[in-house]
């Protein structure tokens, strides 16, 4: 939502930017569509991706940019209380009792690593195998973040090579009056172009990526954490305070007190 909120202002301030710096005309935002500079900014742009990334990274690209307004993240209060109740469950019954206890929702990530504990695997290795799995998702989504990182790259220099053809041109009709004005519009608006691609749509998606991929790597390794505490034994109160490390002082406060009431 704060994705879709934050593009639908953005393209809003602009357009109604221009409708005022044009005296309150709506003909003015038409001057800024030009095929020309579309073709030169955002056709070039697009395949940069392919030179850059290989095939099977170009075609995931929709799927990248679908996590910019979709991507959902366990609540990490949420996800601690999951590994505090297995916790008690395991130190109640023993760890044999989580065998199948996980719930269909909870995070495969979590539930792979349970069942690992489970089967008795050394606490070594099950946190290799869990780190090793959460290394290879944080490649996998740079990869992503890098399609996103190249738009916004290179699609200025783009704008500045369009403004480069249009003063080519504008140059070669000097004697044209009627070229002057066209050639000048894609002069201009392929730079306005490629600086609205890069600063309002490639940049912040990145962000939105990072911030992310940021939340979904504390939450897997607080189930690594949660994993070995649970297969060490320890106390479900001490998982919880092992735990509650990951989250703001502010939050923490406010589960402890949830738990006294």
């Amino acid at each position: 939502m704060a994705s879709l909120i934050g593009y639908f202002l953005g393209f809003a301030n602009v357009i109604f930017g221009i409708y005022v710096a044009g005296g309150n005309d709506f003909g003015a935002v038409m001057l800024f569509v030009d095929m020309p500079s579309v073709y030169i900014v955002i056709g070039c742009t697009i395949t940069t991706l392919f030179v850059a990334h290989p095939m099977s990274d170009v075609k995931k690209f929709f799927t990248v940019t679908k996590k910019v307004f979709i991507y959902p993240v366990d609540d990490p209060a949420e996800l601690i209380k999951k590994l505090v109740r297995y916790a008690e469950l395991a130190r109640k019954n023993g760890i044999l009792a989580l065998d199948g206890a996980t719930d269909p929702q909870d995070d495969p990530f979590m539930v792979k690593g349970i069942q690992l504990a489970v089967d008795g695997i050394d606490p070594d290795q099950i946190k290799e195998t869990m780190e090793t799995e959460l290394a290879y998702t944080q490649a996998r989504h740079a990869d992503a973040k890098k399609m996103w990182g190249n738009i916004g790259k290179y699609s200025p220099a783009f704008g500045m090579l369009g403004t480069l053809i249009g003063l080519v041109i504008m140059l070669q009709n000097l004697s044209d009056i009627s070229k002057i004005g066209p050639s000048m519009a894609v002069a201009l608006v392929t730079t306005f172009y490629g600086a609205f691609l890069s600063n309002l749509i490639a940049g912040p998606a990145v962000d939105k990526l990072v911030a992310n991929d940021g939340a979904e790597k504390m939450n897997k390794e607080i189930i690594v954490k949660g994993v070995l505490a649970i297969q060490s034994g320890d106390n479900p109160r001490m998982v919880e305070q092992k735990l509650k490390i990951y989250l703001p002082p502010a939050l923490r406060g406010s589960d402890e007190e949830e738990g006294k009431k």
